[in-house]
């Protein structure tokens, strides 16, 4: 195998190991070293097999993933039910599944209630309640209540298929540590082969040397310079970092994102939904000018039904649950970071209603009054989001509270605890509610009122006071900030195909303990590169300067060249099991 991977290299015009390894041997055989040629190739092949053998390691956690779908689906049909591959299911196809049955595709639930083990697909250790209109995942293992599903993606398009290839792709790319060995490498290898050849022939020329002697120091020098355990060095660590990774539900698109994340210096958050649940619910209702609550509550989910927004959503909930009957809208338009907007039809007339923050009421041309300021005010002043309501006039302001995530409020000293000087909140939200949160939370610094893009502008800022900085965000929203940031987080890829394109780094879940696990990961792994270097690096300079003074044979040189490789793959092999 060696032999037949050096010519290839050599017609590519590329020098390697396999071309040192094979030179040795063919001049062992050549001054009558049958054997030690032999013990060489041997160990040498040995020694790529139990790498090749350690590095499909790393990619079974994610080879594991494929198993997780299962290969048929019970599709509804109009007399029942039948088996079906899962890649002829369409979108908008029902399915029907079972208790302890895996999920074949992505989908909302039209049907029943259950709880949801997603362990394996994110690392969520703790089942997760799904009713109608939750969405679920592809992979995943339904625990306790028949449901139906209504497919709401093709098998090649469901979040599992989509971190299988980003994790393929980010095992396949290349780091700039290893691009550097790799350029390295080359130069060395060339360096090398002069040396051994210089090895092989002045000592004979100018020094009266033995021919066969100096030939048998020549081979060995090619043997204990072999750049073999310096070159898996960096792949051997990261690959098996990002198959941990995945695992854990922290998919990183590279491994370049995998060594910086343990950099950053500073990290910004957005607030709603990524701090928070993302689940706000309704609080208070406050009709002005004559309208009624009802009413209100009414106009705003009829404008807010077409968003994804957390905020939006919790209005529409809210009117579902009172059996609000919510009217029809056209044209309705959402602006990121003030609100929304539509033509509602409700009471035989059609009106523009408008629902979103001060910014949006003032660009509009309100004016917002005492009473309307003093309501907001107080409800601000309690932690909740505050939500102004309107067409031609002011209609009301409609409150809304989204809680903090379960470990929202211990973040902040577990990433300091990781090298973070900096934790900051940036969200659009009024400045008193964002305040509210950042000292339940213990965030040190709060930027308010932001737009998505004045969201990127305090990103910049950020990184010309600390250098390396991470955004987290959950939407689209924070495109701009994600792709600002030294490092872009995404929370819940799983079930938002945008941030898969727009993060550097997505977390599977909504656990907010997976990002000081991705930083102490990343952190290691440099560890582990580091260590991988010197003693390869070291290995190679002792067996050089024994070498030199002819006290190292080359059966040993071999042991000493193919065992350095092996510990270098083991060590790296660590990080699967990383905690």
């Amino acid at each position: 195998m060696a032999a037949q991977e050096s010519f290839d290299g050599l017609r590519a015009y590329r020098l390697d190991v396999n071309v040192l390894m094979t030179l040795a041997a063919i001049g062992a055989a050549m001054i009558g070293r049958w054997a030690e040629g032999g013990t060489l190739i041997f160990l040498f092949s040995l020694s790529n097999t139990l790498e090749h053998y350690a590095l499909e390691r790393t990619k079974s956690a994610v080879r594991a993933l494929m198993d997780l779908r299962p290969a048929e689906a019970r599709l509804q049909i109009a007399s029942g039910t039948k088996q079906v591959p899962v890649e002829i299911l369409n979108v908008g196809d029902l399915i029907l599944i079972k208790p302890g049955e895996k999920i074949p595709a992505d989908g909302q639930i039209t049907a029943g209630r259950t709880t949801v083990d997603r362990s394996t697909f994110t690392g969520e250790s703790i089942p997760v309640e799904c009713d109608v209109r939750d969405e679920v995942l592809a992979g995943s293992l339904n625990l306790s209540g028949q449901i139906t599903v209504r497919v709401s993606k093709r098998a090649a398009d469901t979040a599992l298929a989509a971190i299988i290839h980003r994790v393929e792709q980010a095992q396949s790319g290349r780091v700039p540590t290893n691009t550097f060995v790799q350029w390295f490498g080359q130069r060395y290898t060339i360096g090398v082969l002069a040396g051994a050849a210089l090895f092989a022939i002045v000592p004979p020329l100018l020094f009266d040397g033995a021919w066969r002697a100096s030939s048998y120091r020549s081979l060995t020098l090619l043997v204990v310079a072999s750049p073999c355990a310096l070159i898996i060095s960096t792949p051997a660590a990261v690959l098996s970092a990002i198959g941990r990774a995945a695992r854990r539900g922290v998919l990183f698109k590279g491994g370049s994102h995998l060594l910086a994340i343990g950099t950053v210096k500073a990290i910004a958050f957005d607030k709603t939904g990524t701090l928070t649940q993302g689940r706000a619910t309704v609080t208070d209702i406050h009709p002005l000018n004559g309208a009624g609550q009802q009413d209100l509550l009414a106009l705003a989910a009829a404008v807010e039904a077409a968003s994804t927004h957390p905020l939006a959503q919790g209005i529409v909930s809210t009117a579902l649950k009172k059996d609000i009957s919510i009217p029809a809208v056209e044209n309705a338009t959402t602006i990121p970071g003030l609100g929304a907007s539509g033509n509602v039809t409700f009471k035989g007339s059609s009106q523009r209603i408008l629902v979103g923050n001060r910014r949006m009421f003032t660009a509009e041309g309100f004016t917002i009054d005492g009473v309307v300021e003093e309501a907001m005010q107080r409800l601000e002043e309690e932690g909740k989001t505050a939500v102004l309501v309107g067409s031609d006039r002011i209609l009301g302001v409609i409150a809304l509270e989204d809680p903090p995530r379960p470990l929202a409020t211990e973040i902040s000293q577990r990433l300091h605890e990781v090298g973070a000087h900096s934790i900051s909140m940036l969200t659009g939200d009024h400045r008193r509610v964002a305040v509210a949160m950042a000292q339940r939370l213990g965030i040190d610094n709060v930027r308010a009122e932001l737009l998505p893009e004045e969201k990127a502008d305090a990103v910049m800022e950020l990184m010309r006071e600390h250098r390396r900085v991470a955004v987290v965000g959950d939407g689209v929203n924070d495109a701009p900030a994600l792709a600002s940031a030294t490092i872009g987080i995404a929370m819940g890829g799983a079930k938002n195909d945008v941030v898969l394109e727009t993060a550097d780094v997505v977390l599977m879940s909504d656990d907010l303990s997976r990002l000081p696990f991705a930083m102490r990961l990343s952190q290691r792994t440099r560890r582990t590169i580091v260590q991988n270097l010197t003693f390869a690096l070291i290995v190679i300079a002792l067996l050089l300067v024994g070498t030199f003074y002819g006290k190292i044979p080359l059966p040993l040189a071999v042991v000493g060249h193919e065992g350095s490789t092996l510990l270098v793959v083991l060590n790296s092999l660590r990080l699967l099991w990383f905690r």
